[in-house]
C-alpha cells in the first residue's frame, strides 16, 4: 500500500516540470514578442531561435509526462 501512494507522489512531482514547460513557452513567446515590437526588422531573423526554444522546453514537459508514467506503470 506504501509503495503504491509513494508511486502516486512520485508521479505528481514529476508533472510539476510540464509546469515549467507551460510557464517557459509563454516566457519565450512573449520575450519574442516584445523584441519584436521594438525592433521589427530583426524579428525574422530570431525567429530560428524562438522555434528552437519552444522545442526544447516543450521537449521537458514531454520527458516529465514520460517519467510520471514510466512512475506509474513500470514499477
Amino acid at each position: 500500500m506504501e509503495a503504491e501512494a509513494a508511486r502516486y507522489i512520485g508521479a505528481g512531482l514529476a508533472c510539476l516540470g510540464m509546469l515549467g514547460a507551460a510557464i517557459g513557452v509563454g516566457n519565450i513567446f512573449g520575450s519574442f514578442l516584445q523584441g519584436a515590437m521594438r525592433n521589427p526588422a530583426a524579428a525574422p531573423a530570431q525567429f530560428g531561435n524562438l522555434i528552437f526554444g519552444f522545442a526544447v522546453t516543450e521537449a521537458m514537459g514531454i520527458f516529465s509526462l514520460l517519467i510520471a508514467l514510466l512512475l506509474l506503470f513500470a514499477f
